[in-house]
């Protein structure tokens, strides 16, 4: 593995040697709850997955539930040390959902064993937040959740927004459920093949790559957007998963300016109103 990649990484993950276990534990939650939005568990399946839920009055564009999911999180302290704990330093994507601009239901889906470690560790091994990231029962207890939270929210539609490795994630849901409407990612790693040789890391062989069953969606509308400065996943991430799907109904939006990480919470009360998110179900009031 390249250095340059491996440091990367790293970074992505949004490493902080002032960020303790216990600060990080507390801060999606702090930062839902600040905000109005109810922060609680799920048992799905293998794990317990952390999850926060926008108060909601039943009203126009309520049939769609849109669920933004959380990227990989710290999963490495250094370039050869895997995290003890992935939960983010930053929860980027419950920053994007919190500033959703849609009038309808809205979740915020964190990932497998993050802000659990201290009180649910239910199945925690550092495998599922480093080589099998994409696990099938990761991807099983993911789609367990969203039942929960669809019918919590008496929708029935999803839409779905992945950050990062949550991209990855939301997009092998969308490619299982009949139910998902739309697909929205942001920086997603949506072919782990590519990636991982144009950064010459070592295979995610105990994953599902979200491009094996990318066909699946070519129906299906979507909204992918990168970073032009993102050293993480490159642009041509999201145009091989698109080139999968013959007559895909799919926008690739490149974002002067953005790395993986910065700064698309502030970006997005823009890029979540441009013109072509008008494709995605349920999206704008």
């Amino acid at each position: 593995m390249r250095a340059r990649a491996l440091m990367a990484l790293v970074l992505a993950g949004g490493l902080a040697a002032c960020s303790g276990i216990h600060g990080r534990q507390e801060r999606g939650p702090t930062l839902a709850q600040g905000g109005g939005w109810r922060w609680d568990y799920l048992s799905a399946g293998s794990f317990d997955l952390a999850t926060a839920v926008k108060p909601y009055a039943p009203g126009p564009g309520g049939d769609v539930l849109t669920v933004y999911i959380e990227g990989d999180g710290l999963a490495y302290l250094s370039a050869r040390e895997p995290s003890q704990d992935p939960t983010p330093t930053d929860p980027l994507a419950l920053r994007l959902a919190m500033g959703h601009p849609g009038a309808g239901p809205v979740a915020y889906l964190a990932r497998p064993c993050q802000y659990v470690m201290e009180t649910r560790p239910r199945n925690c091994q550092v495998g599922y937040w480093t080589k099998a990231r994409l696990a099938p029962e990761v991807v099983d207890s993911a789609s367990l959740a969203l039942d929960r939270l669809k019918a919590d929210a008496h929708a029935q539609h999803l839409v779905l927004v992945g950050y990062s490795g949550g991209g990855g994630l939301a997009a092998v849901l969308a490619e299982r459920r009949a139910d998902v409407a739309g697909l929205v990612t942001v920086s997603g790693n949506l072919d782990f093949g590519l990636w991982t040789k144009m950064l010459d890391l070592t295979p995610l062989s105990q994953s599902v790559d979200p491009v094996a069953d990318a066909a699946k969606l070519a129906g299906r509308p979507q909204v992918h957007f990168v970073g032009a400065d993102d050293k993480v996943v490159d642009v041509a991430i999201a145009q091989s998963f698109v080139a999968h799907q013959p007559g895909a109904q799919a926008s690739i939006i490149t974002v002067p300016g953005q790395d993986h990480g910065c700064c698309w919470a502030a970006a997005w009360a823009t890029l979540a109103r441009r013109p072509e998110m008008k494709a995605i179900p349920g999206w704008l009031p």
